[in-house]
């Protein structure tokens, strides 16, 4: 005799095949499901950033500095600068835009630069876009604190300098004095070191004293002298004959930084400058809002959370790090694209791009995938360079997708829910934070928006790039 189910009994094996049904679907139904499965549920209102500067964050060692977003309060609590003056969210993406045509201008087939003639008879340096997070240094002796950007895609550190000859923007400390400094000389036409500067091997200069330029694809720039100086990045981490650009001819957005800390592959850059200490070994985390604080390290231990993905050797001569994207994945589904389109571009990472480029046919694939999870959410016209938008005006919370970037050597990396929406207007108009490319051949770039809360550990000693979720924690 067959015994009856029960209703309870009934309810629960209908319950449990619905909910088969939805995990099927890549969906889950409960809240902690949903955050640990394929879906982030988040209040609208943390899409947006605060006005005030989160100070609790601080460093924990003395090889690691504190890190800023330029645009935000805390770099404004820096140069007390009014937040009227903050750039407005199109002004931040047309700045991105330049900084990315000048990334793509530099590379020509993998790894080949593409650099215009300078205008002026001095040494041309690197001619992309200043970056977004700024960290403070010392320079001089006795030492000068000033607040500098710090930019994975340049290799020249320079500073704003007294005299200025013509023009020289506003920053926070009085500029750097080199008649007030000790240690501070300058570099001859004839030094070798001079020669580094010209990518082309050139050697000429208008002086006897070895002059440098550099531009940004954003029409900022800096010219002045090339010379040696003490910098300073904690008590115990001192160096000296430090090769830097002292400026004197300087113009840009740069909010109050008195000029750039170059973190890129070549020999001008700080790593490879401090490579005998460091081992050309350092780590960032960027802040998952403008209003917090992240940390710039150099040298140390590495954690064994961090997993790393090999530099990619088709970026080797030039000052980027190269990696290799191999799948990319929304809502827990790795989308369709062939190998051959990450392979074919290539990809490099870098701190100061704000948004990530993807190749044509993987962004097609991405923001596809994406619109089909957000059907329930009123879409809006593009904007900028973003084509697939949202109004949240009217809603507490939304749920969104997990995006997901896989490196070569089985490097997986969630993006962080702060770096997949972007918003540009409020609620009433959050964007898919992706781009594509224009085509499949330009280079990717892996921006800094999808960087956050992740430690990023560059190892170019060992020809790698590591990640760790949680990194600023």
């Amino acid at each position: 005799m067959v015994t009856p189910i029960s209703s309870i009994s009934l309810t629960f094996f209908v319950n449990a095949f619905l909910l088969l049904c939805y995990l099927n679907k890549g969906h889950a139904v409960g809240e902690d499901e949903i955050t640990k499965g394929y879906l982030h549920i988040i209040k609208v209102k943390s899409l947006l950033p605060s006005t005030a500067c989160n100070q609790t964050f601080k460093v924990s060692n003395s090889l690691s500095l504190e890190v800023v977003h330029r645009s935000g309060p805390c770099i404004q609590v820096l140069n007390q600068e009014k937040a009227a003056n903050a750039p407005s969210n199109m002004e931040i993406l047309l700045r991105d835009r330049h900084r990315v045509d000048s990334i793509h201008a530099r590379l020509s087939s993998h790894g080949v630069f593409q650099e215009k003639q300078a205008t002026l008879p001095v040494q041309s340096g690197a001619s992309i876009g200043s970056g977004d997070y700024a960290v403070t240094v010392g320079l001089g002796t006795p030492k000068k604190e000033f607040t500098l950007i710090f930019d994975t895609g340049s290799d020249l550190t320079w500073t704003q300098c007294e005299p200025c000859a013509k023009t020289c923007y506003k920053q926070k400390e009085p500029r750097l004095d080199p008649t007030k400094s000790t240690s501070y000389k300058n570099i001859s036409c004839s030094s070798a070191f001079c020669k580094l500067l010209d990518t082309e091997g050139g050697e000429s200069c208008s002086s006897p004293t070895c002059l440098y330029q550099v531009q940004y694809g954003d029409g900022s720039y800096s010219i002045g002298f090339f010379a040696t100086e003490t910098l300073t990045l904690s008590s115990s981490n001192v160096f000296k004959n430090f090769l830097f650009g002292c400026g004197q001819q300087n113009s840009g957005l740069f909010r109050g930084a008195a000029g750039l800390l170059g973190l890129g592959r070549t020999k001008l850059s700080l790593p490879s400058q401090t490579a005998q200490k460091y081992k050309k070994l350092f780590s960032y985390c960027l802040p998952a809002s403008s209003s917090s604080k992240g940390y710039l390290s150099f040298g140390g231990q590495v954690s064994k959370t961090v997993k790393f993905t090999p530099l990619s050797e088709d970026f080797k001569s030039t000052p980027f790090y190269g990696l290799d994207i191999t799948e990319l994945s929304v809502g827990g589904n790795k989308l369709s694209i062939d190998a051959s389109i990450f392979s074919t571009s290539g990809t490099v990472i870098d701190s100061g791009t704000v948004i990530t480029r993807l190749p044509s046919t993987a962004y097609s694939a991405l923001s596809s995938a994406f619109q089909k999870l957000m059907t329930d959410y009123p879409s809006t016209d593009g904007y900028s360079i973003f084509d697939t938008c949202y109004d949240f005006s009217k809603n507490e919370t939304i749920k969104i997708p997990k995006v997901g970037v896989s490196f070569k050597g089985g490097v997986e990396m969630d993006i962080d829910v702060s770096g997949i929406l972007y918003p540009v207007n409020g609620l009433k108009k959050v964007c898919l934070a992706f781009a594509g490319n224009g085509d499949d051949v330009k280079a990717a770039i892996f921006g800094n928006t999808q960087q956050k809360t992740y430690q990023v550990v560059y190892d170019d000693a060992k020809g790698r790039v590591g990640f760790a979720p949680s990194g600023c924690n």
